[in-house]
């Protein structure tokens, strides 16, 4: 069993195209399907979830559907520090990406989820927003080359552990397992550096109408993969 699974919640505007709901609705029917789905995870015993819920490039849409979005989030994460399957699971919430780029709100709404959750460890869930894999990358060279102008580090001493360490991800292992929906086969910079030896898992299903059948076979897949980790 994977023990942290990552997600590429795509297609909600294309679901809600197809039926004719507008693109905050599409994104809600996206929402609700993200709590159904982390049932289906917790119930299983995976303990660390990660979604790309919005990444950097997606600040370039239209600016009525970003403001729908920020008060989506806002709203989501303030409900989490009062949900009672969080505090009932002891799920730690962590927002991952340059989040800095987001409206104050967010950020307040962020900063009170993760207080709120911080002494739980049973669970995890990292929501990616504001998250670009190649930004991410590059905020870690930034940060090492300052230690190495100031003097405090060699540049022999960089090594993949020191990078690893000024991820956004720092202290949260590697995803087993990386699903995407809506039929699309890439990564879209989720994770670039973290998902090396992650098995991807690529579904037709657009994300809200994604099936539990769609989520046990992803995990099936993944169990009949044998692991080399390049060996």
């Amino acid at each position: 069993m994977p023990q942290h699974i990552g997600l590429i919640l795509d297609g909600n505007r294309r679901f809600g195209k197809f039926l004719g709901l507008t693109d905050f609705e599409a994104h809600e029917s996206g929402a609700y399907k993200l709590e159904e789905v982390l049932d289906w995870c917790w119930k299983l015993g995976i303990r660390i979830v990660t979604v790309y819920a919005f990444s950097a490039e997606n600040f370039k849409r239209s600016e009525e559907e970003i403001k729908e979005l920020m008060l989506m989030f806002e709203e989501r994460f303030r409900q989490v520090a009062e949900e009672e399957r969080v505090h009932k699971h002891k799920i730690r919430i962590r927002a991952i990406g340059k989040t800095e780029l987001l409206p104050e709100e967010v950020r307040e709404a962020i900063a009170t989820a993760e207080k709120a959750t911080e002494d739980y460890d049973d669970y995890q869930l990292n929501i990616a927003v504001g998250y670009g894999g190649r930004m991410e990358i590059v905020e870690a060279c930034k940060k090492i080359a300052k230690r190495v102008e100031k003097g405090s580090l060699r540049p022999h001493d960089v090594d993949e552990d020191l990078i690893r360490s000024n991820l956004y991800t720092n202290g949260i292992p590697d995803p087993d397992l990386i699903v995407r929906t809506s039929g699309e086969e890439r990564l879209s910079g989720f994770l670039l550096w973290q998902s090396a030896y992650s098995e991807l898992y690529f579904c037709e299903s657009y994300w809200p109408e994604f099936r539990e059948i769609d989520f046990l076979r992803a995990i099936r897949t993944f169990q009949r993969r044998e692991r080399r980790f390049g060996s």
